[in-house]
């Protein structure tokens, strides 16, 4: 079966969040279960760079010529929409280098969308999809187009975060080539405006987001973003698959939990913090109100009141940058560092004694798994895909020799601090942390599973019943 993956990024040529890692490795684990999938990304300059084979001539495309370039995503086939008018220039995929959104940002991922769904109405030199994955908003207008060009080609959706939904003025709907009879209610009207990511949901095949727990939250309104209605009259369609991991790219760097005392130390010395008898928690994450870090600056003192620390990069929201910029200075037992490095984000996990995830809400989430893959224990919220891959030490969970992690609900700064002392605590019986840390190491957190089922929901959907 031939699928093509539509995104916005993918690793290892561009990222700014777990969607890149998803569309990076889905790819090569489909390709065990039978599915050759080739991946569509925008031409930004890394892109490009990537791709250096065979191009097609699209033509005229938003304002300028584009053309499809061929390259390589790992072991798989990329095809890079090279339009220079729209994605060669500074700045990030999403915004300007003045932090803001770039202001064509719904013509740049139209272009992206409708160059999928020329792939998919006449393909490329003789190969043409079964079936088309599309990633968040970015791909969602795929299928507008596709009817457009009068093609049948069975689309699935997948929902990473439904916070972003791709809007735009409804003046746009011309510019786009939307068709005006599709701005309704029913269609892709939102308030007002063009959802990108409510017309993929319309006219999709079927749905999917990352984690079972995230898919029956969406039919919430507190999750839903204003799309729970739409969800729940479409619940038929929608199913919940987890993300894996990469786990060769995330191989700790000992084989048991013994290995992990020579690294804390090391990281210790990185961030310049004191020797402790306490663990060291670590977060990697964007510091943003949907992560719940402000919460965990609440709940600070539970940690370092019982004699823990905390190692931190991320960067995001500036007030929350300098809370934890004051929380440094203040403690000696606060680090943080600034921005994304990838290296050493690998020397966290494989030296922090827990991960601290709490968000408000969290589709799946990765660094969870990371940390489970190091045995870096994980405190989480009990929301998304944190609920669905850490197994709570509870009594039971601990009776049963099962629990890998630490989950807490309601998500407030209240029982978030009592899951920092319950971590001290659990900490302190070595025993029982070394069982946690080898429960966690042994989780199952790669591809196999959900790469079956991925393969499973587009088999069904490209073959007759």
């Amino acid at each position: 079966m031939r699928a093509l993956s539509v995104a916005s990024e993918a690793v290892p040529l561009v990222k700014t969040g777990g969607l890149a890692d998803v569309a990076g490795a889905l790819p090569g684990a489909l390709a065990a279960e039978g599915v050759e999938m080739r991946t569509l990304l925008p031409g930004y300059p890394a892109v490009m760079a990537a791709a250096t084979g065979r191009a097609h001539d699209l033509g005229e495309t938003f304002g300028g010529p584009a053309r499809l370039v061929e390259g390589r995503l790992g072991e798989t086939t990329l095809y890079a929409l090279d339009a220079p008018h729209l994605f060669d220039r500074a700045g990030g995929p999403y915004l300007g280098p003045d932090g803001a959104d770039w202001p064509d940002n719904p013509e740049r991922f139209a272009a992206l969308s409708m160059a999928a769904a020329r792939i998919g109405a006449e393909g490329v030199e003789g190969w043409r999809p079964d079936l088309m994955h599309l990633h968040d908003w970015q791909a969602a207008l795929t299928p507008v187009y596709l009817k457009a060009l009068g093609a049948r080609v069975p689309t699935i959706v997948t929902i990473h975060n439904i916070a972003f939904q791709g809007l735009a003025p409804a003046e746009k709907l011309a510019a786009l080539g939307l068709p005006a009879e599709g701005f309704t209610s029913e269609g892709y009207e939102y308030y007002g405006q063009i959802s990108a990511l409510k017309a993929g949901l319309v006219h999709a095949d079927a749905i999917n987001t990352v984690s079972p727990t995230y898919a029956a939250e969406l039919l919430e309104p507190e999750f839903g973003m204003g799309l729970d209605g739409l969800l729940r009259a479409r619940r038929g369609v929608l199913c919940g698959i987890l993300n894996g991991i990469d786990t060769e790219a995330w191989t700790p760097p000992y084989a048991s939990p013994r290995g992990k005392a020579k690294h804390t130390r090391a990281l210790r010395e990185e961030f310049g913090l004191p020797p402790s008898d306490g663990p060291l928690a670590i977060v990697i994450s964007r510091l943003t109100h949907q992560k719940g870090l402000d919460l965990l600056l609440e709940a600070l003192p539970a940690l370092t009141g019982t004699g823990g620390q905390l190692a931190m990069l991320g960067s995001g929201e500036p007030a929350l940058e300098a809370a934890f910029r004051d929380a440094a200075e203040s403690d000696p037992n606060v680090s943080v560092r600034f921005g994304y490095d990838e290296a050493l984000s690998h020397r966290m996990m494989a030296g922090g004694d827990a991960i601290l995830v709490p968000s408000r809400f969290e589709p799946c989430g990765l660094t969870q798994l990371y940390g489970l893959r190091h045995g870096t224990i994980p405190v989480v919220a009990l929301t998304g895909g944190l609920a669905d891959t850490v197994i709570n030490a509870s009594p039971a969970g601990i009776a049963a020799k099962a629990a890998t992690g630490l989950q807490f609900h309601p998500v407030t700064s209240e029982r978030l601090a009592q899951a920092l002392v319950k971590l001290t605590t659990l900490w302190s019986d070595r025993p029982l942390w070394q069982r946690l840390m080898r429960n966690a190491m042994a989780h199952p957190v790669g591809w196999d599973v959900s790469a079956r089922a991925y393969a499973d929901l587009m088999k069904s959907l490209v073959t007759p019943s």
